[in-house]
């Protein structure tokens, strides 16, 4: 089994999650890929684990990190899901899942990673989970115009966290997107699961990850989205969406 990585903070706050946290393919796993490709997008959101842990650190806040790759399994995917474990991801073939044990790799990493997901949210009752993700500026297999985003809100059918976080990532001058590069109504399977299921308020944040290339673009995230996140949670708590 690989278990996550689970920092500590104060309960009844903000959870911040990262799915795809590592790019780590765990021992007994061949992908039969270049090792390049762990570094790019398809294998690991770039710039998101320091941004996550930053953010932990400054807002004082838990967070639970995946520590394995996405192309090993997609942990921010249902069970059921063709993209579980992906066999071309943005155009490149993964031939070493072409005949993985799905029940094998949903037993070691999913399982545990979910789970680890529920105890800390029994433990911690947050108020708010932010899930932290990034995109790249243009897929390799697309032909259409790049994506022009700084930063993009994704949220499912519980609305009042994604509507407070655009506007305050409005204000300051951001080019955001609303589901956008692509929409929580298709894919928000860790928030679906852990948040709107049990009525937390939740979003997911991808920053585009030329914005995330380095130390200092990690620490002006940091800036901008550790203040966000606090004011999306207060003002949760005075229009009584949460427990004070």
């Amino acid at each position: 089994m690989s278990r996550p990585i689970v920092l500590d903070g104060v309960p009844g706050g903000i959870l911040l999650i990262c799915d795809h946290a590592s790019n780590a393919v765990p021992a007994g796993i061949d992908l039969r890929i270049d090792p390049a490709l762990l570094d790019k997008h398809i294998g690991v959101d770039i710039g998101t684990a320091p941004l996550t842990e930053a953010l932990a650190t400054t807002l004082g806040a838990p967070a639970v990190l995946a520590t394995v790759s996405r192309l090993v399994i997609d942990l921010h995917r249902q069970p059921d899901h063709p993209g579980l474990i992906p066999v071309v991801s943005d155009g490149h073939a993964i031939p070493g899942n072409v005949e993985a044990d799905r029940f094998d790799r949903i037993a070691r990493f999913y399982q545990p990673y979910h789970a680890t997901l529920n105890d800390v949210i029994r433990t911690v009752k947050p108020n708010l989970l932010a899930s932290i993700h990034s995109f790249t500026p243009r897929l390799e297999t697309a032909d259409g115009p790049g994506r022009p985003w700084d930063i993009g809100i994704l949220s499912n059918r519980d609305r009042r966290a994604a509507d407070l976080a655009l506007a305050l990532l409005r204000e300051r001058g951001l080019v955001v997107g609303d589901n956008e590069p692509y929409s929580g109504r298709l894919l928000n399977a860790t928030l679906n699961r852990h948040g709107e299921a049990r009525g937390i308020p939740s979003i997911a944040i991808e920053v585009r990850n030329d914005l995330l290339a380095d130390d200092a673009g990690v620490a002006r995230w940091r800036d901008i989205l550790a203040p966000i996140l606090t004011g999306i949670r207060n003002r949760l708590a005075q229009m009584g969406a949460v427990a004070t």
